[in-house]
């Protein structure tokens, strides 16, 4: 099994950076995979509730028919995703989308592309493949600090929107409905902002107090 290493990485001020002040003729991309989602085939129907509203409803039982891994690369800039859908979610297959991302970018030839990764292991050690692509460059978050990976943003939107209470007949089904929703989040697609929450109160305090156990 795969393994996490925890001395790899750098300062989570690095990965900000390259959000908030990417190197001048550069591309920053977010990668990372959403691995085992599962085609569950669910019995729906209508429910009347107590106040007389007609909801959808769902059984618990269901039926599996299999999993897809789901690589997508999220242009920081722009917001653009780019996907592939896979069976595993081995180094080659991790190889195989990051070749086709940089075709997908006709631009990135021209220019520095850096790529935000968190520490799993087949995003690791490809040397060989980096010394192929002189100007791309990973970086890997810190240990426990994946969420600094813009495209988790959009792994969650994806859930929500088309993957939660859904119900699937096959792999086809679940692979058909990821390519309906990127295809009609595309058009749309905006950049991430990051933002600063303020903290105050006992929220604070509580804060503070988990810092110090």
């Amino acid at each position: 099994m795969c393994q996490h290493d925890p001395e790899f990485g750098p300062k989570a001020a690095d990965i900000g950076g390259l959000y908030l002040a990417p190197a001048e003729n550069a591309l920053v991309i977010s990668v990372d995979e959403k691995p085992s989602i599962q085609a569950l085939e669910r019995t729906t129907g209508s429910v009347c509730t107590s106040n007389k509203k007609i909801v959808r409803g769902l059984k618990s039982t269901y039926k599996r028919h299999g999993t897809l891994n789901l690589f997508a690369a999220l242009n920081v800039a722009t917001g653009a995703i780019h996907t592939q859908t896979t069976e595993l979610k081995r180094r080659v297959e991790f190889l195989a989308f990051m070749d086709q991302l940089l075709l997908d970018l006709p631009e990135s030839d021209k220019k520095e592309v850096h790529v935000i990764l968190d520490n799993y292991c087949i995003h690791k050690r490809n040397e060989g493949w980096l010394a192929a692509h002189p100007n791309v460059k990973f970086h890997f978050t810190p240990t426990s600090a994946s969420w600094l990976n813009q495209v988790e943003i959009w792994f969650g939107i994806l859930s929500r929107k088309a993957l939660k209470n859904a119900s699937f007949k096959s792999i086809e089904h679940l692979r058909t409905a990821i390519a309906e929703f990127i295809e009609a989040y595309q058009p749309n697609a905006k950049p991430f902002v990051w933002r600063k929450r303020e903290v105050r109160g006992s929220q604070l305090r509580n804060t503070i107090r988990n810092l110090c156990n």
